[in-house]
């Protein structure tokens, strides 16, 4: 019984070692323009930004009053916690666009020009859905932030032909969302995307990269983060009482410094385990924390 069950342990090993083989093959980026790869890229992102299109403009569009095409000033709402998260999403699209034409065997030009844009084009496409609803509007300051994000990816690989830093981000929950669900957030996945007092941006730069005959290690990085509190409305909300002007919320910007994980300069020989550390490296890891804000400064034992 027991050499039977070391037996069926042994071929399942052997199976997932040879599927880890297969995948880590697959995974391999091509030295060499592979033609079937770029096609499948190409026909793969046209068809998910199509069909996402038509599903924002059917699931969510749809329950609002359309519009001419109108532009809308929103650069003061929020503590522009919205425009520093456009910039961190077209930084992502367009990190991960790259890198998808990179393992086709795309040239870098190439990869920076029809790849890294991928997020700017998307997000400019979702902009001009906005502008014929009647609750949004293009929104110009969206273009810009969307921008920031591309322009930082791409400029740092024309660069230094690599990714120094980062833009990251990190959620912990508010108690503002119970004071407005319906804006904010009902369950934790709503309030990820939508409280922004919860919210935080980081821009994560790695020690070693700038200092390469250091003996920093090549995961530490350091991060400088942004967030906000206080908010319920997009701008600060009032409310006239016995004729006298009230504000209702109270917010203010908070400035954050902090380590880093660099999770993409994890050492593993599996090309798997490195693709997903690379997806999650989007995550700021939690460190001790110094926060700044217009009360002062608090230290933060593990800040997420």
């Amino acid at each position: 019984m027991k050499q039977t069950l070391l037996k069926y342990i042994f071929l399942l090993l052997s199976l997932l070692t040879f599927s880890q083989s297969k995948l880590d093959a697959f995974l391999k980026p091509s030295d060499t323009l592979n033609i079937s790869r770029r096609n499948t890229v190409v026909i793969s992102e046209a068809s998910l930004a199509t069909i996402s299109l038509i599903g924002l403009n059917q699931l969510w569009y749809a329950d609002f009053e359309r519009s001419k095409f109108h532009t809308v000033n929103d650069n003061s709402e929020w503590l522009q916690m919205d425009k520093v998260g456009h910039a961190f999403t077209s930084y992502q699209l367009a990190k991960h666009g790259a890198q998808v034409l990179n393992w086709s065997g795309v040239k870098k030009r190439d990869q920076l020009l029809y790849g890294a844009t991928l997020g700017f084009t998307f997000l400019a496409a979702v902009e001009v859905l906005d502008a014929y609803s009647q609750e949004w509007g293009f929104s110009w300051g969206d273009i810009v932030s969307n921008g920031a994000g591309t322009g930082l990816y791409i400029g740092q690989e024309l660069l230094w032909n690599e990714q120094r830093i980062a833009l990251k981000f990190s959620f912990h929950q508010t108690n503002f969302a119970d004071k407005r669900p319906d804006k904010l957030g009902e369950s934790f996945f709503e309030q990820v995307l939508k409280d922004y007092n919860g919210q935080t941006y980081w821009l994560s730069a790695n020690l070693h990269s700038f200092f390469k005959k250091s003996k920093i290690p090549k995961w530490l990085n350091v991060a400088f983060g942004y967030g906000g509190e206080g908010m319920l409305y997009g701008n600060a909300g009032f409310e006239t009482i016995d004729n006298q002007t009230v504000i209702f919320d109270n917010r203010f910007r908070q400035f954050y410094f902090s380590l880093d994980l660099n999770l993409s300069a994890i050492h593993t020989n599996s090309r798997f385990l490195r693709s997903i550390l690379d997806v999650f490296n989007m995550i700021k890891i939690p460190f001790p924390t110094l926060e700044f804000n217009k009360k002062g400064c608090v230290f933060h034992l593990f800040y997420y």
